[in-house]
């Protein structure tokens, strides 16, 4: 799989989040000195985004942490290495370290169904899922069932402190796409879930309990948990657009998304946190539990251990993360304790100012693993091109048919009418592709996507509807003026 199907998934609910970074043409190498800074000179304009930070860890120290870029476009506010990133689904982690410490405190059963733990699952369909099935995204939930959100999270009291709580339990009735550990598919719900366990267990909300038994223990001064506030510290996110990138609007950071998406840290901290996974030593959790955190979690989860994905061809873990105007990339070689993390306050668009190839190689770079790049880019510039060409087309189609109305409206038997009609079905179905199925594919709810690639959502929308329009159109052109002929 390539490194950019990855970054879609991600962004989108993790439509193909597959098969672990074997995705992209890597084998054990070394990086030149320095290449680092050089290859960001080369790649981050061609990115768009406008800022960034990464850092190293090899032989289990932190041997770098470096920034680039400012906050949001248009500002003089240089990226610091205390500037804190949305790091997306690289939250998993937290969220499944947390659920492994009331493992080791004998308090949580891996194998134990959810309703044993959260009483709105019982008797309920999805209360047989057990812990570990949740963990490894093995539960059965569908990619597009986590990414769809219930009417509560979206109400005027989505941020209050029992928004996570609120939000697990509107969903508690879903049924799960397939059988519990039947397959593996990505679901965001799935660590919804496991943060509201948390809650439970500890009687703390779950930012509280991360960030007084991971962030602090760890040293994570400058990171914190979504909270519902909007904090100074933060860069600004921005989403594709058009070839570019846009600023989003200044908004909260989202309580209810926290466990799947919703930690907010530095590249310096992340790298601490790297540093006590790979560290082989007893601290937040056991040297045992880190481990069995960083393996296939089962049969069903090959490729996925407990919040990381892995890869056993070439021995490393690694998380994208993506939230609306953030992207992120964690990759670790726990057998050689080295670990890279790029957190970057942008979104990659299709084809254009994409951020996978300079995100991918930092990382890469930083330890030591050799990356051929994403290869030429032209067939999704190609798609993005058409897609915006295709409503000025049907535009300018309607001005045609309206000056030859008299060849049109002159149409008649079997052939002329279906060459009237046919386009009509074509344009429908063309339409229900794009604003059906097209989601269906992503995982996710248009609305959802548009958070992401706003630009994209835009000319979808654009073109399904041109596309009916013109066909009815010419429609409304044959027969309107034969009536008035008769």
């Amino acid at each position: 799989m390539h490194a950019d199907d990855l970054r879609k998934a991600d962004t989108v609910g993790q439509l193909l989040a597959v098969l672990a970074l074997g995705l992209v043409s890597v084998v054990p190498g070394s990086a030149p000195d320095g290449s680092i800074e050089d290859f960001i000179d080369h790649e981050m304009p061609a990115s768009g985004v406008p800022g960034l930070a990464y850092a190293v860890v090899a032989d289990g120290e932190i041997t770098s942490v470096g920034v680039r870029g400012v906050v949001k476009i248009g500002s003089a506010v240089d990226v610091t290495p205390d500037t804190a990133f949305v790091i997306g689904s690289i939250s998993k982690s937290f969220t499944a370290l947390a659920v492994m410490q009331f493992v080791e405190a004998g308090e949580v059963d891996l194998e134990a169904e959810i309703s044993q733990y959260l009483d709105v699952f019982s008797g309920r369909p999805a209360g047989a899922i057990t812990i570990r099935q949740l963990l490894s995204h093995a539960s059965g939930f569908s990619t597009l069932q986590g990414n769809s959100n219930p009417a509560v999270a979206r109400d005027g009291e989505s941020q209050g402190k029992d928004a996570l709580e609120r939000s697990v339990d509107a969903r508690a009735d879903v049924t799960p796409a397939y059988r519990p550990g039947e397959r593996w598919e990505y679901s965001n719900l799935n660590y919804q879930i496991l943060g509201r366990l948390i809650e439970v267990l500890s009687g703390q909300e779950f930012q509280a309990y991360v960030t007084a038994h991971i962030l602090e223990p760890v040293g994570m001064e400058h990171s914190f948990v979504a909270d519902g506030q909007v904090h100074d510290s933060m860069a600004t996110g921005h989403s594709s657009w058009f070839t570019t990138k846009r600023a989003l609007a200044e908004s909260p950071t989202d309580r209810a998304t926290a466990p799947q998406g919703g930690i907010i840290a530095t590249a310096g901290d992340l790298a601490l946190y790297m540093q006590m996974m790979l560290n082989g030593q007893d601290d937040v959790l056991s040297a045992a539990g880190k481990a069995q955190m960083m393996r296939p979690a089962g049969a069903a989860s090959p490729a996925y251990g407990f919040g990381w994905y892995v890869d056993q061809g070439n021995g490393s873990v690694w998380h994208t993360g993506a939230s609306p105007g953030f992207e992120s990339l964690a990759w670790m070689l726990p057998a050689q304790k080295k670990g890279a993390v790029v957190l970057v306050n942008g979104v990659g668009g299709i084809g254009f100012a994409e951020t996978t190839e300079l995100r991918t190689g930092i990382a890469a770079r930083g330890i030591g693993i050799e990356y051929a790049g994403e290869g030429s880019r032209l067939p999704q510039k190609a798609l993005f091109i058409g897609l915006v060409l295709l409503p000025i087309v049907y535009l300018l189609s309607m001005i045609w048919a309206w000056r030859h109305r008299a060849a049109i409206r002159a149409k008649s038997g079997i052939a002329g009418r279906f060459s009237l009609w046919f386009p009509l079905l074509t344009t429908s179905v063309a339409a229900w592709v794009i604003l059906g199925l097209v989601p269906r594919l992503f995982g996710s709810p248009l609305a959802n996507l548009n958070l992401f690639l706003p630009d994209f959502v835009l000319v979808l929308i654009a073109t399904a509807v041109t596309g009916v329009l013109w066909a009815v159109f010419r429609l409304g052109v044959a027969y309107t003026g034969r009536s008035r002929t008769a």
